[in-house]
């Protein structure tokens, strides 16, 4: 087991075509471009971030939360290009639960490329096997297909639908929750 709060280093991860690697705020041009898009946040937020001073915020806010030990932080680099293609968060994290909840963002042209099965494949076992958890969440607008095939195919359990909990300017969106457990995990 490691805890990545000891020596308060964000632990890289690999897989064959992308480095996870802590966030930093340098990556906040990067992330800029597609988190603040509409379109790659309509199943998050219909106010994306407007200033790069604002993704600015919103990193150190991440960077802090991983201080106070509630939060790891990542962004997916594609290899090959050496770009920034993607943000990873394990967030509402309780080491003492051994819990967390996870949330990412990934560039528009990234979107249906098996870019996230790959990440979770190995952000999973790092999860259960590195850092101790025992349930990973996951919940997401029930009308986002995508993350919801996603999660099914790592055997995810639908805890339940939480009814109209995000409103979006015009219309009201139930969200599903997702859950895995360690011992659901198969490797």
């Amino acid at each position: 087991m490691i805890n990545p709060f000891e020596n308060n280093e964000i632990p890289i991860l690999e897989t064959e075509q992308y480095l996870i690697r802590g966030l930093t705020l340098e990556n906040a041009p990067a992330l800029f471009e597609f988190i603040s898009d509409a379109e790659t946040m309509k199943f998050v937020t219909p106010h994306p971030i407007k200033t790069l001073r604002e993704m600015e915020k919103k990193i150190k806010n991440h960077l802090a939360n991983f201080q106070m030990e509630k939060e790891i932080p990542w962004v997916i680099i594609e290899k090959s290009s050496c770009e920034v293609i993607g943000l990873f968060r394990l967030h509402k994290l309780h080491m003492w639960h051994k819990k967390a909840e996870m949330g990412a963002y990934l560039h528009r042209d990234y979107h249906k490329k098996g870019v996230m099965t790959e990440v979770l494949k190995t952000i999973l076992p790092f999860v259960f096997n590195e850092l101790g958890l025992n349930r990973i969440v996951g919940d997401l607008f029930a009308e986002n297909q995508g993350s919801k095939k996603l999660l099914e195919k790592f055997g995810f359990h639908q805890d339940g639908i939480l009814r109209q909990t995000d409103f979006d300017g015009s219309k009201f969106h139930d969200t599903i929750v997702y859950s895995l457990l360690k011992k659901e995990f198969n490797q």
